[in-house]
């Protein structure tokens, strides 16, 4: 299998330059990250489902083994449905986009894993131009995914999404920043944190893409959030918990899921889309060309984008991947603005952009 390729900054450079080994986050990690928060590195052996197979499902025997960038409870929701529907057992490990590359690169001369669900597509992209999917393009309910988040020849599929935004604390800001811009200005001097893109895969999303809307001068946004102040603060959960506390007032690109999922638990917290748009991060599965459970793997990505693992999505206060779901505990899709951010060049420039980010907030 051929891991690196030159022709893009492929999924083991974001893993080896961008999304290190010590990864607390991607959209996630150990200790509830970014876009995949709540999830552990420990491999995770579900068991076998009690339920009988449906009968459409009889000839499905052995197991699947899935790696997950979380969230945890909601990975561990979809893999009991799907369990209860197969019978199957469902071999999970949980991690961060970083660490379930950096497990496939371990695992490349005896690959395991069945299916990936990552919580960055680019990174699904890059493992679709290493040659490292199979395709899947009869999956079922593929039609009523959102087609910019999945591929058309059916090489990963992203059933869900989080967007990002400006998370704030309500104790302490009235009225909070409509734009990105604003948390440059003196009322937000030393109250802003950020989280790091090279710990948080939702992070990069959004500089890439911010980046791939406005070109170079786009910069000077994030030069001047360092200007003000802004503090660059771990993954996800790490840039979230000093706002909670309220040593902190924002998160400037924070993952609107743990957002919402904080302030249903009663965390004095909002979340607010910047007028100007929005990244919104789709969260792509794909089964891998080397799967050794194909049919068990087929099976549960048509689980994963029926209606039953779709409203379990929406359930978990993230955006379903499908058309004709929405949520009804957050904002949904078509009310997020957005940037028209351009994941092509988020993914060939996602290394370079980390790294000069890293270098402005040293």
């Amino acid at each position: 299998m051929k891991w690196n390729n030159p022709r893009k900054q492929g999924a083991m450079l974001l893993l080896s330059a961008v999304m290190s080994m010590s990864l607390a986050g991607c959209g996630t990690g150990n200790s509830t990250s970014a876009g995949e928060a709540g999830t552990t590195a420990a491999p995770e052996t579900t068991g076998t489902a009690t339920s009988a197979p449906q009968a459409t499902e009889a000839a499905l025997s052995g197991k699947l083994v899935l790696y997950s960038a979380g969230p945890q409870g909601l990975a561990d929701e979809i893999v009991n449905g799907f369990k209860a529907k197969t019978g199957l057992t469902v071999e999970m490990f949980q991690g961060t986009t970083g660490k379930i590359l950096a497990r496939m690169e371990a695992e490349k001369a005896n690959p395991v894993a069945d299916v990936v669900i990552l919580a960055s597509l680019p990174s699904a992209q890059a493992l679709k131009a290493d040659g490292l999917t199979l395709p899947y393009p009869e999956a079922a309910n593929k039609d009523k995914l959102i087609q910019d988040w999945s591929d058309a020849e059916g090489n990963y599929f992203s059933s869900s999404a989080s967007a990002l935004g400006i998370v704030y604390n309500t104790k302490l800001v009235a009225n909070p920043p409509k734009s990105w811009a604003e948390l440059a200005g003196a009322e937000w001097k030393d109250a802003v944190n950020i989280p790091d893109p090279t710990l948080s895969g939702s992070a990069l999303d959004f500089i890439t893409g911010y980046l791939s809307v406005n070109g170079e001068q786009g910069w000077e946004l994030f030069k001047n959030y360092k200007a003000n102040g802004v503090a660059m603060a771990g993954a996800n959960q790490e840039a979230l918990d000093p706002v909670i506390t309220g040593a902190k007032s924002i998160v400037a690109a924070g993952v609107d899921y743990m957002a919402y999922k904080a302030k249903a638990k009663g965390e004095p917290l909002d979340i607010i889309y910047p007028e100007e748009g929005t990244v919104v991060s789709p969260r792509p599965a794909a089964i891998l060309k080397t799967s050794p459970n194909v049919a068990n793997a087929k099976a549960f990505i048509d689980y994963l984008l029926s209606d039953e693992a779709q409203q379990l999505v929406a359930d978990a206060y993230l955006i379903p991947g499908r058309e004709d779901i929405e949520a009804s505990n957050r904002t949904n899709l078509k009310d997020i603005p957005q940037l028209k951010a351009d994941w092509t060049w988020m993914s060939e420039h996602g290394n370079e952009t980390a790294s000069k980010f890293a270098e402005i907030y040293k």
